[in-house]
């Protein structure tokens, strides 16, 4: 892993767990496996429930009902530190009074450890996070990046089966959480630990996960990866907490195929039912992503609306036009790659968008 013998790769299973605090269901009912090696996002909202979630596998707190179980072992009644799980928090947690090195010893002092082999094993642990040059700083010496850096550090050095991470970059600034994102996955991937990154970032859990569950209320409402979770939502939820979506309501009218035929205040619509069950469904309503809809009318496109440019808004690498289309003017967010600049603030043009990038939701919650 590190340099020294790395752990057996274990996966994590989570059987009906659940956790009530008072009446509320903090976790409610969550059956769930991740596979051996690999980085699983817990992503949602503040209170969905991810980081008490991410205690009932760590151990510091005990479920109301249901197991835990690391390969074939139940660790659902152990302790922490006997779980062989490694955990990074939000605050880092360093000593302050000891050195880095003694910092990222810590944890092998408390298995028994021997001195020489602790120390060797704690610098071979900074050196693969490239601190080895701070061993003798102590964490106030440390810049915000190099002490998440160090617990980062910390965590591998025990040869963990299972690594925890609870929104370990939210206290840094947005230039070092992206530069530090590559450097984690990095890390776990190389090291190929069973881990579990909590967060309400999105971002960080687009780009970094191999799988994601989004949460809400204290269950799981979409396992996915990356790609399938944002250009595939299975809710309206999950569609406007992974970035910005248009939501357009519609009737199901027709079905060619695989093509569905819609009526909406947009006009009608062509998308693609893409394996969905829909026979029961009459009322849905459509997701379309800002960057799926492009400005003009594209070659064999099923979706071209006449449309009014209402608002444009430089942003750098993309300017965001707001347009109604439709007789009802419905509105509809834009965005248009490597804009010379901000465009027009009113005027005719057309908007086109592939049924492949439609996508219908049904129209509850």
């Amino acid at each position: 892993m590190l340099g020294f013998a790395p752990p057996m790769t274990t996966s994590i299973t989570l059987s009906s767990l659940s956790k009530h605090i008072g009446s509320v269901r903090a976790v409610d009912d969550i059956t769930l496996t991740i596979e051996p090696g690999e980085l699983f996002f817990l992503l949602g909202p503040s209170g969905c429930g991810k980081t008490t979630m991410l205690r009932l596998i760590a151990g510091f707190i005990e479920p109301t009902a249901g197991r835990v179980l690391f390969g074939d072992r139940d660790v659902t009644k152990l302790a922490p530190n006997k779980r062989n799980a490694g955990m990074v928090f939000q605050s880092y947690a360093l000593w302050p009074h000891m050195t880095v090195l003694q910092n990222v010893a810590f944890g092998l002092g408390a298995k028994k450890v021997p001195k020489p082999e602790r120390r060797e094993r704690a610098m071979q642990a900074l050196k693969s996070v490239q601190m080895e040059e701070c061993a003798s700083r102590k964490p106030s010496q440390l810049s915000g990046g190099q002490q998440q850096r160090v617990a980062l550090a910390r965590a591998l050095a025990v040869e963990p089966q299972v690594l925890l991470l609870d929104e370990p970059l939210s206290n840094l600034d947005a230039k070092l959480r992206l530069e530090m994102r590559s450097e984690i996955r990095r890390l776990c991937k190389k090291a190929a630990i069973t881990t579990i990154y909590v967060t309400h970032d999105q971002a960080e859990a687009l780009s970094m996960a191999d799988r994601l569950a989004v949460m809400r209320a204290g269950k799981i409402v979409q396992v996915d990866t990356p790609v399938g979770a944002y250009r595939r939502p299975k809710s309206r939820f999950v569609a406007e907490f992974l970035g910005e979506t248009n939501l357009i309501p519609a009737t199901i009218v027709g079905r060619r195929g695989d093509d569905i035929e819609l009526d909406s205040p947009a006009g009608r619509l062509i998308a693609q039912s893409n394996g969905l069950m829909l026979s029961d469904l009459k009322n849905v309503v459509c997701s379309i992503r800002p960057e799926a809809a492009r400005l003009g009318a594209s070659l064999n496109c099923d979706n071209v609306f006449d449309a009014n440019n209402l608002e444009s808004i430089y942003l750098g690498s993309t300017a965001q036009r707001l347009v109604s289309i439709g007789s009802q003017g419905v509105q509809l967010k834009v965005n248009e790659p490597n804009p010379e600049g901000g465009g027009p603030t009113a005027g005719k043009l057309q908007v086109s968008v592939n049924k492949e990038d439609i996508v219908i939701l049904p129209d509850v919650d």
